[in-house]
């Protein structure tokens, strides 16, 4: 590894007119909203934008996905139909959220055309979006490899690769496919690999398929008067009660409640959803269809609690979430950095709530070397039911079949539900539209009658079923 720099050391100019962009870059930019450089865009982008392989360590709200997606767009020629760039994910969502991201970052350059392939959904679809032709391919490595040995995908011309949240990629068991997929790339390409920690696995990785890599670091630190960190010494059998007594206490209106295992995952959420909380749980073995609904409702807040392994919720990037509960202390203290960094972002502020068994103070000790600070302890009796009645979330949600096969839009169903049904645009929160079905999150107030009112309506002139999750 031969440059090692921090973000302390990036140019003092962290504008993006410092860049060598060009000015339809720039004004797109300036368009999305993008003012300033984040850390690992500062540290990164004048490295990348020379050509230079990149480790760089950073986690997922970081910024990271302009930080490779810029140096990839600007590298591409639009009048070459062949696939240029390669960006490797861990999960479906991780992709989806990178796909969008480089389409808008690509809106300066002529029709762009990005293709994103994952299990868990038939083939065909992205074989006839590759079939059609593509620029840049965001993909989880087993999908990428399968399309790379039928034939379906050539990267033979590969300018850039990227390996975003690469120690990830490794827990969940994808080195040999990345590996595989590397070995076919061109030497001569570029590659940016992008991890929050930094594992053995990354530094073999990274010997064997770079080229003198530049590295550069930003720490995932917090400050302390963004994000309140509160710890509760309890017995392990305890953990579970604690955890509605915490959101009974403390009534966040969004919470992930991290757990080490899929069975702690299972028991809390079972305890919540028996004392009448809005919870779901998240963990590897669920299926595609299901992972979506969950990820769906606790992201357009018809869900309160989302309790998740880690390797689960990795790539998870929800805005305005109030609280971090953490069941269960992580032995890795850069992961509980991460863990706690997803409340307390932009402007607003977050509280993480950490349950401590004595066999895990070991742990705590060494989120504390890593924070520089020592953690301040609270009584569980502290805890007692805040006025207010139910915490329930303020919106539910109704599954319609059909989606975008269906050639169905965002727009058409706020068109149907305001327009065509009355209701407000109040009353109707996030659309989201997957291949075979859209979800549209309404007040719960209207939930039962809206959803009445769409199957015996018409969306797009068409009828449709839908159901209330």
């Amino acid at each position: 590894m031969n440059t090692s720099t921090s973000a302390a050391q990036a140019s003092d100019s962290t504008a993006f007119s410092a860049l060598p962009l060009s000015p339809e870059m720039l004004a797109n930019l300036q368009q999305l909203g993008y003012a300033q450089m984040t850390p690992i865009q500062a540290a990164s982008l004048p490295l990348t934008l020379q050509g230079k392989d990149l480790i760089a360590q950073a986690s997922t709200g970081s910024g990271k996905t302009a930080a490779f997606g810029l140096p990839m767009v600007d590298r591409l020629n639009p009048r070459w139909f062949a696939v240029q760039a390669l960006v490797l994910c861990p999960t479906r969502e991780l992709a989806d959220q990178v796909a969008t991201e480089i389409r808008r970052l690509a809106r300066a350059q002529d029709n762009i055309k990005v293709v994103t392939v994952y299990g868990g959904v038939p083939s065909r679809n992205q074989i006839a979006s590759l079939e059609n032709g593509a620029h840049i391919v965001v993909g989880t490595p087993g999908r990428v490899m399968d399309l790379m040995e039928r034939g379906k995908l050539d990267i033979g011309n590969l300018k850039t690769l990227v390996l975003d949240e690469a120690d990830r990629m490794l827990d969940m068991g994808f080195l040999g496919d990345i590996e595989t997929v590397v070995r076919q790339c061109p030497a001569d390409r570029q590659t940016l690999l992008f991890s929050a920690t930094y594992p053995e696995g990354i530094a073999s990785l990274a010997q064997r398929f770079m080229r003198d890599p530049q590295t550069v670091k930003v720490a995932a630190q917090h400050s302390s008067n963004k994000i309140e960190q509160r710890w509760y010494e309890v017995g392990a059998r305890e953990k579970v009660a604690t955890v509605s007594k915490l959101l009974a206490h403390f009534r966040p209106e969004s919470t992930i409640a991290f757990c080490n295992t899929k069975q702690q995952c299972r028991d809390v959420v079972n305890a919540l959803q028996a004392e009448g909380f809005s919870a779901l749980a998240l963990f590897g073995e669920l299926e595609q269809r299901e992972r979506d609904e969950v990820l769906v409702q606790f992201a357009n807040k018809s869900c309160s609690v989302l309790v998740a392994t880690d390797v689960a919720a990795r790539g998870l990037d929800i805005a305005d979430l109030s609280a971090v509960i953490n069941v269960d202390v992580t032995p890795d203290s850069e992961v509980h950095i991460h863990r706690i960094g997803r409340t307390g972002r932009g402007d607003a502020e977050g509280l993480a709530l950490n349950l401590v068994s004595m066999d895990e103070m070991g742990s705590v000790g060494k989120i504390e070397q890593l924070q520089g600070r020592a953690s301040q302890f609270f009584p569980v009796d502290e805890l007692t039911p805040a006025a207010g009645g139910e915490l329930l979330p303020p919106m539910m949600t109704i599954q319609i079949i059909g989606g975008r096969k269906e050639k169905i839009r965002a727009g058409d169903v706020m068109g149907a539900m305001c327009a065509d049904f009355g209701y407000s645009r109040e009353q109707i929160g996030k659309i989201s539209v997957n291949d075979f079905s859209t979800y549209v999150a309404v007040d719960r107030k209207i939930a039962s009658a809206a959803c009445a009112r769409l199957n015996g309506g018409k969306v797009k002139g068409k009828t449709v079923k839908a159901r209330l999750l």
